[in-house]
């Protein structure tokens, strides 16, 4: 029996509540000393670790740096082997574009490349919202590939989005994304003998988007990655018959809810608005998704200060958290970012978990070191969503 059967059978409806925290891009590696986590001041988290049952896990295997598509997943409890989705649809869907079956995605970085056409800058210096929708509206009306329509919507800062829509497309193709500077972008290959069509007409997009952007600065040209199609993924209410919420910030986290069938709930930019949504709806829902995006974006920045600075300003808005008293209440994350490395790692993410239920651990401190102690122990992420049910009382007896 595979495992999304077996909860299907054994989950049951009632009116605990969970609130899933997820601190994105949390685990970090030590400088001077100690990580991010570890140089925080963070009180509020600690008390939460010493009240509860810690451990740490692994987002998808071990030494698999995870993309943060398959990092949320296997928090929701999908096997993110079993169930891959392409970032590109994530983006789509978290934009509110409605994709229709043998549309192919993908997500779009601005980028800056020098004149010779090696990339200086991933993100083009994060530029604003606004400048990134003035530059998908110039290659929305400027570029035309016959025999396919294309769509490209703007994201967030560098990130957008782009939809191409024909006959016979297929999702099978490399991503142009180098993941490093200092060289240029990949070329867009088929990796399957039915792409070779979709890759020439990504090929023209990319050139006709030089033409476009060229002459620009600092999004001069894009990089592309996660092509992709439209799966089919049964939701959260199909198998753990949840009345899920998600509340986020960022389209892409926005995309993945909505997949997996959450109400994605308007919230403001900042993460205290994020908070006053989720008190404002606390009793609408059973199931709260609540994403703090800026942990991982002064990661990728290398940014060792102010993730510090960020992880405290969560801090500070645990209790109002806690004060709603859910029947169960995790904060973790879907990957670790480490600013050292100014990118996503292979390293296992803390996690702690509150509840009435919970057989509670010596961890006092909501840290790397500590919580690897605790009495979860290194497991795998896909195993959360099966303890946090249970902790609800949402999960009856297995077997005679």
């Amino acid at each position: 029996m595979k495992r999304l059967e077996l909860f299907q059978r054994l989950s049951r409806s009632s009116p605990s509540r969970i609130v899933l925290v997820v601190i994105d891009g949390i685990g970090g590696l030590p400088v001077k000393g100690k990580t991010e986590l570890e140089t925080a001041f963070t009180p509020n988290l600690d008390k939460l670790a010493e009240e509860g049952i810690c451990g740490m896990l692994d987002p998808v295997l071990p030494g698999v740096t995870p993309g943060s598509g398959p990092g949320h997943l296997a928090l929701f409890g999908y096997d993110p082997l079993e169930f891959e989705v392409g970032r590109g649809v994530l983006s789509a869907l978290g934009v509110g574009f409605p994709l229709q079956p043998g549309d192919i995605a993908a997500r779009i970085n601005f980028a800056t490349v020098d004149e010779e056409g090696k990339v200086v800058d991933r993100r083009a210096g994060r530029i604003s919202t606004s400048l990134n929708r003035k530059l998908c509206e110039k290659l929305q009306e400027r570029i035309k590939i016959p025999g396919v329509d294309i769509f490209v919507k703007t994201e967030k800062e560098h990130r957008a989005v782009v939809i191409f829509r024909g006959k016979n497309l297929s999702d099978k193709i490399s991503d142009t994304d180098p993941q490093k500077t200092g060289v240029p972008p990949k070329e867009p290959l088929p990796l399957e003998e039915e792409a070779k069509d979709t890759s020439r007409i990504v090929k023209e997009f990319l050139r006709q988007t030089r033409e476009i952007l060229g002459s620009l600065k600092p999004a001069n040209f894009i990089l592309m990655r996660g092509f992709a199609s439209l799966p089919h993924i049964p939701t959260l209410q199909e198998i753990y018959k949840l009345h899920p919420a998600c509340i986020a910030v960022y389209p892409m986290y926005k995309g993945i809810a909505k997949l997996v069938g959450m109400r994605v709930l308007e919230t403001g930019e900042s993460m205290e608005e994020e908070v006053l949504t989720l008190e404002e709806n606390f009793e609408s829902f059973d199931f709260f998704f609540l994403h703090f995006k800026q942990t991982d974006s002064s990661g990728e920045d290398g940014d060792f200060e102010r993730k510090v600075r960020i992880i405290e300003e969560i801090d500070s808005l645990i209790p109002r958290i806690r004060k709603l008293n859910p029947e169960v209440l995790v904060v973790t994350g879907d990957h670790s970012t480490p600013s050292s490395l100014k990118s996503h790692s292979w390293h296992t993410v803390p996690v702690a978990l509150v509840s009435p239920y919970a057989r509670v651990d010596e961890v006092r401190e909501f840290k790397e070191r500590t919580c690897i102690k605790g009495g979860l122990g290194r497991m795998e992420a896909v195993n959360l969503m099966g303890l946090m049910m249970a902790h609800a009382l949402k999960l009856e007896k297995f077997g005679a």
